[in-house]
């Protein structure tokens, strides 16, 4: 059974810091974190291929931090100086193996999404 479940959301103050999991039942050549804000779109936050190449959104550069123990088939993303604009429900995702190159940054290249876990951020 395909499965992805996060953890590690919650309500926190601005500056503070958290950290997200997600633990797959599957391999996968990538897995990345979407964050998704009330009347806004999914957008990309972070992602890490199995090779440990990994990229980042702009917006989180510097305070966010991704990482992936192949071994447990899971991908964590650490969280400092969170601010109120990064208050979003976060999503996990994972990409297949094969089809060519891939651009991790995109939602279409994920088949596989985690029920989504909430990040408040108070000011």
């Amino acid at each position: 059974q395909v499965q992805l479940v996060e953890s590690g959301g919650g309500l926190v103050q601005a500056g503070a810091s958290l950290r997200l999991s997600c633990a797959a039942s599957f391999s996968s050549y990538a897995m990345g974190w979407f964050r998704q804000a009330p009347g806004k779109e999914r957008e990309f936050v972070a992602a890490v291929r199995w090779s440990s190449g990994s990229t980042y959104a702009d917006s989180v550069k510097g305070r966010f931090t991704i990482s992936r123990d192949n071994a447990k088939n899971a991908v964590y993303l650490q969280m400092n100086s969170l601010k109120p604009e990064d208050t979003a429900a976060y999503y996990c995702a994972a990409a297949p193996w094969g089809g060519g190159p891939k651009d991790i940054s995109l939602t279409q290249t994920y088949n596989y999404w985690g029920q989504g876990t909430q990040v408040t951020v108070s000011s």
